[in-house]
């Protein structure tokens, strides 16, 4: 008997090609595929931008991203193409899903061609060097651009598989979140709103750190106990930095926060935490990065947290223990250690005002 898949449930919606929305999505990765295909099967006039001009003609020709999701068919109204301009002239949205590394080097380059657009990005990462986030970066480089972020517990393979999930969309502009909601809402993906920017893009960022921390610990064959101690220390160690950075600390009881949290850090699809369990087997960090073949935001993104947790005097164990074991080459028991000591702390942040968070 054949596995259930719910997409099969679900026929897309007929809607009239010259009244849909136009939809870009830039970043032929396995999430901005996925996202890419979800608004193609919505009824949007779709397109997905990637670098290379002859994988985009191979995924026109065959509707399958080979390099990131060989076992799915991609919907047969998303078209693919390299040229930026092209891409991104005309359309309502421009979903961004092109890694930290880059992600200010495209939007500087489709700058020209922004008119009316919203841009709304998809990179759960923080920019080297800058600790800025990607709304950061379209605010600095497109000022006068309608602009949000998206982000929840959305690993692209359950997702063309046509199993349920949920994301968010954080916008300060009412009308973006319901053009993202028109735009991605169905019966299998459904878009809830904030109005927390950075709260939603903090969420998303941080929670790659613990992911790769979970996979150096499930490469350990760690207990239920320590994986849940992990977990939760990990969101109050999430939620101790977001609040410092004005975030507001309940954003993170909802998909973007513990949502993402758990998905990501108990899901072997989750890049982050493959890397961090080829670690917990003693590979390098070279040789765990090459093999997963994508980026891995976590890494970078704990450099970048550490350093501005020690400039904001916030208290980060995990992320701490997590630089020495990668980096300065500590035992990895050096991370289970860090959550032992300092036993004299709140539970749950914020609810003891008196004691040391």
């Amino acid at each position: 008997m054949s596995e259930l898949n719910f997409a099969d449930l679900v026929q897309p919606s007929n809607v009239d090609k010259t009244t849909a929305l136009r939809v870009t999505v830039l970043g032929g990765g396995s999430f901005g595929t996925a996202v890419a295909n979800i608004a193609a099967r919505n009824g949007c006039n779709t397109k997905l931008w990637i670098r290379n001009a002859a994988t985009a003609q191979e995924i026109n020709q065959t509707h399958v991203n080979k390099r990131y999701l060989p076992d799915f068919q991609l919907d047969k109204n998303l078209e693919v193409l390299s040229d930026l301009q092209q891409a991104v002239c005309d359309r309502d949205l421009i979903l961004v899903t092109i890694p930290s590394h880059s992600f200010r080097s495209v939007v500087q380059q489709i700058r020209p061609f922004i008119t009316s657009q919203a841009i709304i990005s998809l990179t759960k990462g923080i920019e080297a060097e800058t600790f800025y986030f990607m709304s950061e970066i379209i605010r600095e480089e497109l000022p006068e651009v309608p602009y949000g972020v998206l982000s929840g517990p959305n690993l692209a393979k359950e997702i063309m598989a046509g199993m349920p999930a949920g994301t968010v969309i954080a916008s300060h502009s009412e009308l973006v979140r319901s053009v993202v909601q028109q735009a991605l809402h169905s019966a299998l993906f459904r878009v809830f709103a904030s109005d927390d920017v950075h709260g939603v893009e903090l969420g998303g960022a941080l929670k790659n750190i613990y992911a790769v921390a979970m996979g150096m610990a499930a490469a350990h064959n760690i207990g239920e106990n320590t994986r849940s101690m992990i977990l939760t220390r990990a969101l109050a160690e999430m939620s101790r930095f977001a609040v410092k950075l004005g975030a507001n600390p309940l954003t993170f009881l909802g998909l973007s926060g513990v949502g993402d949290l758990f998905a990501t850090c108990n899901s072997p699809l989750s890049r982050n935490y493959q890397v961090g369990f080829a670690l917990g087997k003693g590979k390098t960090l070279q040789q765990a990065t090459e093999e997963l073949g994508q980026t891995a935001e976590g890494i970078n993104t704990i450099v970048q947290v550490r350093t501005r947790a020690k400039a904001l005097d916030v208290y980060m164990p995990i992320t701490n223990a997590l630089y020495e074991v990668i980096f300065e080459n500590a035992p990895p028991l050096t991370i289970a250690l860090s959550l032992m000591k300092n036993g004299h702390r709140s539970d749950v942040e914020f609810v003891l005002p008196h004691q040391q968070m």
